[in-house]
């Protein structure tokens, strides 16, 4: 028997980079056109971030909340399943994502923004415009075909790092609701990296930004807490 030291990632992948991708392209054929609606969505939730109504915090969470359960059962239960048996786990995090979103966002209407000039907020609406308009993209630009795509709110990757872009734009950081987001984008890129997919670092990169947002965010709030004390 070997010994574990022996085994590399791609010992443990259960699917090849043809049969992942197929798996999107028929998704896509049987949700459509809910692909639109998502993309509607994204650009109301981008109009929100903009905007300066006062329940724009509740919408916003209701909307993310819906595309983590949607994409949980429609996506990860349904389909990745059948490829990869560890996607019920998936799924789960998913819909514990959508519940912390509800509990903290709609329910305790914690998910405040800031108005007028704010470079962390602009860069969290930076990376939720990146999710949302140039994630579709890169699938084609590698070379895969349009029937492939990946879209905000049917797709994960794309969905995980919109709501981080969302949180990174939020008045105060949200660390429960970062866990999951960062952790699905650590697993999304560890599989993409093992495939030798060319667009591998770009979910991970993404949401490392948006860390280091939140992170810089969180020493702002700790130095304000501190001048106050004193």
């Amino acid at each position: 028997m070997s010994e574990w030291w022996t085994y590399s990632l791609s010992d443990f992948l259960l699917f090849s980079p043809r049969i992942y991708y197929r798996l999107f392209e028929l998704y896509n054929a049987a949700i459509w056109p809910l692909q639109i609606l998502a993309l509607a969505l994204g650009a109301a939730i981008f109009g929100l971030l903009l905007s300066g109504v006062i329940w724009r915090g509740r919408a916003i969470a209701a909307m993310l909340a819906a595309c983590w359960l949607w994409v949980g059962w429609a996506y990860l239960l349904q389909r990745y399943d059948t490829i990869n048996w560890a996607a019920s786990y998936f799924a789960a995090g998913f819909a514990a994502e959508a519940m912390l979103m509800s509990w903290i966002g709609i329910i305790r209407d914690r998910l405040g923004f800031r108005s007028g000039a704010d470079a962390a907020g602009a860069a969290g609406r930076c990376i939720f415009l990146f999710a949302l308009v140039v994630f579709p993209l890169i699938g084609p630009l590698a070379g895969r075909p349009w029937t492939q795509v990946e879209v905000f709110g049917v797709a994960p990757d794309p969905t995980a790092i919109a709501t981080l872009g969302v949180l990174a734009a939020a008045h105060r950081p949200h660390w429960p609701l970062l866990v999951i987001p960062l952790v699905w984008s650590t697993i999304s890129g560890a599989t993409l990296w093992t495939m030798q997919s060319p667009d591998a670092m770009v979910v991970p990169m993404a949401a490392a930004l948006a860390l280091v947002v939140a992170g810089w965010k969180a020493l702002a709030w700790a130095r304000q807490a501190s001048r106050e004390g004193t």
